[in-house]
């Protein structure tokens, strides 16, 4: 057996499926995978650059593994978004940091991490995948026995404002919808009951061949792949994130043709004011949100819409905030991710003044959310007495006499039972609406 390793993710979903995929990578190498810093020879962080200060949090936590281990220090490696961006500036920033790997280097992290034990040198490698990789996961390393992510397409081409991930995970690289399907199938076999289609803009779909989804319908190659996706058997099938400029209205009627294409929607709006989306060089204008939210609400299905909102973007005045409160209310919610605009170095938005205060910031957050709120009480609230269906994943946190899963819908749903429905899908008729989650009993047969 080779050396002990620690990863610790940090950020989105993606970064999840990545954690796996290295985990996976390094079993294979013989290395041992442990689930604790304290004694591991290598501590690796994943780390995401969405959020700010996020190559500070880094340093932070690598100071307080330090510390607790008491002068054994580990092999310290840094992976993903930060190590991208910042490269080999991570180790003038912090002379414990002995190996950087970057957001398409993951196959390579048994070699790297290798090299730096060996040489006792620092090492990185934020170069680009290599031809032939695949993406490969043992189901050992996935994060959940029941439910798994499963990524179909890296990057992004839409270059907003703000936004960094277009210079941290590189241009759009689809998989080859064999691929896909291959690994959603053999999820299904092994017994998962729900895949989670992930990427950054899922919708922006483009594989360099059709292979696979010859004999499926659709406007868009992902459309065409959600039929096909469904047409595994796979119980439940969800995706996100969705861009609203290639989000065609054929998505909703593939889901509306496939029950087991799950009834939610994740749709960021970002902003109500075509001034700001604008600047935030989103591509598109409120009517033509409007337009895609309308599509998702006139289907025959109830599909749950949720998005995310930035506040606070350089220049935006209070009549701007109000038209995204007029959004917000016009396309009333079943949940929002709202964000305080911070700035991103290297961004185009990093040129303009940050001219709207913190203090601003956190009274129109404040206002938002309240909203947000009120309409979600009011949405929850409707769900009372109907049955939603619900794939169990645990015992709740508030109580060790209730179980907890999500709905189709992508709700928090909580019900008496036991650690025996583990992974089971249940009808569970709804009898109460709380803030952000609802509870219910399961239906008799």
């Amino acid at each position: 057996m080779k050396a002990s390793i620690y990863i610790e993710t940090l950020g989105c979903q993606m970064n999840v499926a990545d954690s796996e995929r290295a985990s996976t990578k390094l079993r294979e190498a013989g290395y041992e995978l442990v689930g604790s810093s304290e004694s591991a020879d290598v501590v690796i962080f994943n780390t995401c650059s969405v959020r700010a200060r996020a190559s500070q949090k880094v340093f932070n936590r690598i100071g307080e593994v330090r510390k607790a281990r008491n002068g054994n220090e580990p092999t310290i490696g840094v992976m993903g978004c930060v190590a991208q961006l910042e490269g080999s500036a991570l180790f003038d920033h912090s002379s414990s940091i002995n190996l950087v790997v970057g957001t398409t280097a993951t196959d390579r992290l048994p070699s790297l991490i290798e090299s730096a034990r060996e040489s006792q040198r620092q090492i990185i490698d934020v170069g680009g995948r290599v031809d032939g990789e695949l993406w490969k996961v043992s189901n050992v390393e996935r994060h959940s026995p029941y439910v798994a992510f499963v990524p179909i397409i890296e990057g992004c081409n839409k270059f907003c404002s703000y936004c960094i991930v277009p210079f941290s995970r590189g241009r759009e690289q689809s998989r080859v919808a064999t691929e896909i399907l291959d690994e959603v199938r053999s999820l299904r076999e092994d017994g998962y009951k729900e895949v989670h289609l992930i990427g950054q803009n899922v919708n922006s779909y483009r594989p360099l061949t059709s292979a696979g989804l010859e004999g499926f319908s659709g406007t868009t190659p992902f459309s065409k792949l959600l039929r096909a996706v469904a047409a595994t058997g796979m119980n439940r099938i969800k995706f996100t994130t969705s861009f609203p400029r290639d989000f065609h209205p054929d998505i909703v009627a593939a889901i509306e043709e496939n029950k087991n294409l799950c009834n939610w929607v994740h749709l960021p709006a970002q902003s109500g004011s075509d001034r700001v989306l604008r600047a935030m060089r989103r591509g598109y204008k409120r009517e033509d949100y409007l337009r895609r939210v309308d599509a998702i609400k006139s289907s025959r299905r109830r599909i749950a819409l949720t998005s995310d909102i930035i506040i606070g973007f350089p220049g935006e005045t209070s009549e701007e905030f109000e038209e995204t409160i007029s959004l917000v209310a016009q396309c009333q919610y079943d949940g929002l991710y709202i964000f305080k605009y911070s700035e991103r170095p290297g961004t185009p938005a990093s040129g303009l003044a940050d001219n709207v205060s913190n203090r601003e910031k956190s009274s129109r957050f404040s206002t938002l959310e309240i909203f947000q709120k009120n309409l979600q009480g009011v949405i929850y609230k409707s769900y009372i007495g109907r049955e939603v269906n619900v794939l169990v994943e645990g015992e709740s946190a508030k109580s060790n006499s209730d179980m907890t899963g999500h709905s189709t819908c992508h709700k928090v749903i909580n019900f008496p039972g036991d650690m025996t429905m583990v992974g089971q899908e249940v009808s569970v008729t709804i009898t109460e609406a709380k803030a952000n989650s609802l509870y219910g009993v399961i239906k008799k047969n």
